[in-house]
């Protein structure tokens, strides 16, 4: 497995993402990705899922200082107690004495950016996480927030597939030695019936979703692709033995497209 290195974490490169799973199913394809061989498992406060990720864990026999779990505190847990309180609670229901990455969802601007931030890295230092993050923010965002953090950010947690140009806030992430983690990686399943990976795949003997992990993962980019099938976590992480060519690294970029974007919501920043 490859790594991410960012601030003084070492994120795999490949990781399962569980928006959308729940119950038992959840709790099963966690441990099916464990014993695969991924080592990187994302959860949220709002995906309702902390407990089932937790028993997936357990039941996968894996070491848990082997595995890097990352889970997201929703909006509405920003000001600093609630924060603390929120990610405590996070703990209890993964049944974990700490996580490996906390990040904040969204961007709230309804409580000052610093204060959270400040909550977030008090969140660090009492041992709750080894590190810590952002998701979903913007190139205006980042700058402030690495100017604010008294603690390391490693990564923004952002949607980043081929249909979707994020080079100004991979540029960002750069220059603050944050990794970029790609959130719906295969665009939900949409690249299955696109000509030109599909193409770039037959001449590696591979199929247009890892064509596209494969394309991050070469960006220096973290993927967690979601799925709830085995063949699928199979495939996802099968991406370590090819490489693609300079010619088709710009082939995907070109799919790029200004209304690639996915995941838009009321509430979401003014995007790069």
């Amino acid at each position: 497995m490859l790594f991410v290195e960012a601030n003084g974490a070492k994120i795999p490169a490949i990781g399962l993402g569980t928006w959308e799973l729940s119950g038992r199913t959840c709790a099963r394809v966690v441990e099916q990705a464990l014993r695969l061989g991924y080592r990187h498992i994302e959860t949220a406060q709002v995906y309702d899922n902390e407990r089932e990720v937790g028993e997936g864990l357990r039941a996968s026999g894996v070491r848990r200082d082997d595995v890097f779990v990352t889970t997201k505190v929703w909006t509405n847990h920003f000001t600093p107690h609630d924060l603390e309180r929120s990610v405590k609670e996070s703990l209890v229901r993964l049944r974990l004495p700490h996580v490996d990455l906390v990040l904040l969802h969204w961007p709230n601007p309804h409580v000052p950016l610093e204060e959270t931030l400040g909550a977030l890295a008090h969140a660090k230092r009492m041992g709750l996480t080894r590190h810590i993050g952002v998701s979903n923010f913007t190139v205006a965002l980042i700058e402030q927030a690495a100017a604010l953090s008294g603690e390391p950010l490693v990564c923004n947690q952002v949607e980043y597939h081929p249909y979707l140009d994020q080079t100004k806030v991979k540029a960002a992430c750069d220059q603050h030695g944050m990794a970029l983690v790609a959130y719906s990686p295969v665009a939900r399943g949409r690249i299955k019936a696109d000509h030109t990976l599909a193409a770039i795949g037959r001449a590696h003997y591979k199929t247009a979703a890892q064509v596209c992990l494969r394309w991050l993962v070469q960006q220096n980019v973290s993927a967690i692709p979601r799925t709830s099938r085995v063949e699928r976590l199979s495939e996802n992480i099968e991406i370590f033995d090819f490489e693609l060519s300079a010619d088709e690294m710009a082939e995907v970029a070109a799919l790029a497209s200004p209304k690639g974007r996915l995941t838009d919501f009321g509430f979401a920043p003014k995007w790069d």
